[in-house]
């Protein structure tokens, strides 16, 4: 399912990894699928050529992880490690990071998490409470706070940790993102038992004064926040492209059923009452599709203020267009949409995350409400 709108590398790019999904399939292994995906180039397209990646851009990125989840083996770290790690390494890395993290990022031998959700945060990102103060007597920096939901930190090298650090003229806190290696001294992770069925677990993190050299600080101290966006806008697009891989698995599944399964001597495809909806699913799908592409094509072009809204609208309508699909899905299925054996069940749980991460959809009609409309806030 290609659209006239991808270059010829583009579709070429989408049919190749679309093979590499079918040939995993839905009981996939998911450290063979990220090796074999890294080898082929695929982990690491939206990464700078100079440093091993693909040289393409977050368009790339979100047809591997789409067609990935449309042959039901999607890869959620593609979401961290090379769309929000690599890419604020990219931009904003000394030259030393770029050339230890980036290599090992694009061909998958290295994989990095990122934090920054916090138990009394939430949202508002501008609570965050963890804090970073330099020793003064040897340059280190030292790291304190607590993170929650944080996505496979214990397959990943490092965790890209977002703390605030004191302003020494205003002495207000700002953001700052620091590379902590996974076996720090003083970085402990407990798994969060999850109702979802996952490759990649959730992890609360607790730092306690874990110590940094001066060179784990990404970027510019006081440029943090723009570094922070810089990986959020990839992170909207990238769920996007997650959601509709598997609102996209889902649907084939019903298809496939719809043609076969034959009730009073017709398939029962053939009723209205389940065409039609798996129909809507697949118009809804393929909007969410087009303003994904919108978001990343302004992304790749340097546009962050255009991409950001045009991101989380993406975002929005494939956590929407996913849920529904995945609903009926299951409906079109009856009984067996619940069982093992079709595997759809499963879904319903995964379904419901685009809706509520990276950030929930009422904080993306908060920021089409202030941001786009002009409407005044009510917080």
């Amino acid at each position: 399912m290609t659209t006239h709108i991808e270059s010829e590398e583009q579709k070429a790019l989408r049919d190749a990894v679309a093979a590499l999904g079918k040939r995993h399939g839905p009981d996939y292994n998911r450290e063979h699928l990220w090796a074999e995906a890294g080898k082929l180039g695929y982990l690491g397209v939206n990464l700078p050529e100079a440093y091993g990646g693909g040289g393409g851009g977050i368009t790339e990125l979100s047809i591997v992880l789409e067609e990935l989840g449309a042959a039901g083996s999607p890869l959620l770290m593609l979401v961290v490690s090379p769309a929000i790690c690599g890419t604020v390494i990219a931009r904003f890395g000394t030259e030393a990071q770029k050339q230890h993290w980036l290599p090992a990022l694009a061909d998958g031998t290295k994989t990095m998490a990122f934090g920054i959700t916090e138990p009394d945060a939430g949202s508002n990102s501008h609570r965050i409470t963890t804090t970073a103060r330099r020793d003064p007597a040897s340059g280190d920096w030292l790291l304190t706070g607590r993170k929650v939901f944080i996505s496979g930190v214990d397959i990943a090298d490092a965790t890209l940790i977002v703390g605030r650090t004191e302003d020494a003229r205003t002495g207000t806190l700002k953001p700052c993102l620091f590379i902590v290696p996974r076996d720090a001294e003083g970085f402990q992770r407990r798994h969060i038992e999850m109702e979802l069925q996952a490759a990649e677990k959730q992890f609360e993190l607790v730092l306690d004064d874990v110590r940094l050299p001066a060179d784990a600080l990404v970027g510019d101290e006081d440029a943090g926040l723009l570094q922070l966006f810089a990986g959020l806008n990839p992170e909207r697009i990238m769920t996007a492209a997650f959601a509709i891989g598997m609102g996209r698995h889902a649907l084939g599944k019903a298809i496939e059923y719809a043609r076969d399964r034959t009730v009073w001597k017709t398939p029962i495809g053939a009723h209205q009452a389940i065409a039609h909806p798996l129909a809507q699913a697949h118009i809804e799908l393929e909007l969410a599709r087009l303003m994904m592409q919108k978001a990343a094509h302004l992304y790749d072009a340097g546009d962050d203020i255009g991409a950001g809204e045009a991101a989380n609208m993406a975002k929005y309508a494939a956590g929407e267009a996913c849920v529904k699909a995945v609903d009926q899905a299951v409906h079109t299925l009856g009984g067996n949409g619940l069982t093992r054996e079709f595997g759809l069940a499963r879904l319903i749980t995964a379904a419901r995350v685009a809706r509520i991460a990276p950030v929930s959809r009422e904080m993306i009609l908060n920021y089409v409400s202030h941001q786009t409309l002009g409407l005044p806030k009510s917080y």
